[in-house]
């Protein structure tokens, strides 16, 4: 089968598309047929070191994948050949989203929302899980907290905001000015625009910060927290900023969830969550999609097609 594969660490030029050995499913497993595989930050910043991933012995790049079940292996009972599903394979090992073919265990993927493309469900797993575990799991959001949302218009970004609107909460996030309308259209109440303002300086009394940047972003967002209110910081631990009395803060690392996939889609179907995609590429151009996404500017998801 077609994948790209990183045949040395380093810059997006180190991707290359090859022919390697299809896998075969195993026990609890299934075989996906890829049609569209989302791009994120994890996937370059990986691919420029090799770091934190567990890889295999050809290192496949990507995780989130959509697409259609081709084979069950044994004691497999949610699925059938035929099946379209959506899903993060193993993350934070190796998936290999980037290929034509993927294994993974049955509970990492979930029925593919009816009402998205391939493309657009492609762009949800990774994003959308980690915006539902750090608001609802871990942060616990709630009707009427003020939920306060940084790079509002990126890949987390724009998921969070729609799903602590569908949690009930008022939304402010921020984004260049470029992207309010968009970003508004959402579902954010309020938008700040950070080249213009500090965010600390006009906004106060939130219950919860989803800070998607790190480093003095953190720092800065914990003066905006009411007494009570929780940071949730994505980057790293090392950006987990010590938290004063009242308030706390903590570090969410996004995990295969076969439960919270059928949350996203049932938000997607019930018309309060849709994936925003900024650039669509063919898989043989993988390294012009991190060359895009390195630049930070994207609104939204980039996606690969591999039909």
């Amino acid at each position: 089968m077609r994948a790209v594969v990183v045949e040395q660490w380093g810059g997006p030029e180190k991707l290359v598309e090859r022919e390697v050995e299809r896998p075969e499913p195993g026990l609890n497993e299934v075989l996906v047929r890829v049609h569209a595989a989302g791009v994120n930050p994890v996937d370059w910043k990986t691919r420029a070191s090799g770091a934190l991933i567990a890889w295999g012995d050809v290192p496949v790049v990507g995780w989130d994948v959509s697409g259609t079940v081709e084979a069950v292996g044994p004691g497999v009972g949610i699925f059938r050949p035929g099946d379209e599903v959506f899903g993060m394979p193993h993350f934070p090992r190796q998936a290999g989203a980037y290929a034509e073919y993927v294994v993974a265990p049955a509970r990492h993927l979930a029925p593919k929302p009816a009402s998205l493309t391939h493309v657009e469900a492609a762009a949800l797993p990774l994003a959308g899980l980690t915006a539902w575990q750090a608001l609802v799991d871990t942060a616990g959001v709630r009707p009427g907290d003020r939920v306060l949302v940084h790079a509002a218009a990126g890949g987390v970004g724009h998921l969070a905001v729609q799903i602590a609107k569908a949690l009930g909460a008022y939304v402010i996030g921020t984004a260049s000015a470029a992207k309010h309308e968009l970003v508004r259209e959402l579902g954010a109440d309020e938008m700040i625009d950070y080249r213009a303002a500090r965010f600390e300086e006009a906004v106060a009394d939130v219950d919860v910060v989803l800070d998607g940047l790190g480093g003095e972003t953190a720092e800065r967002s914990m003066k905006v927290l009411r007494p009570g209110g929780r940071l949730i910081t994505l980057p790293g631990p090392d950006d987990v900023p010590a938290a004063p009395e009242g308030v706390s803060a903590a570090w969410v690392m996004v995990e295969p969830d076969h439960l919270g996939l059928r949350e996203l889609a049932a938000l997607v179907e019930s018309g309060r969550l849709r994936p925003v995609v900024d650039t669509v590429l063919p898989l043989a151009e993988a390294a012009k999609a991190h060359t895009i996404g390195e630049r930070g500017r994207t609104t939204g998801k980039i996606v690969l097609t591999v039909d």
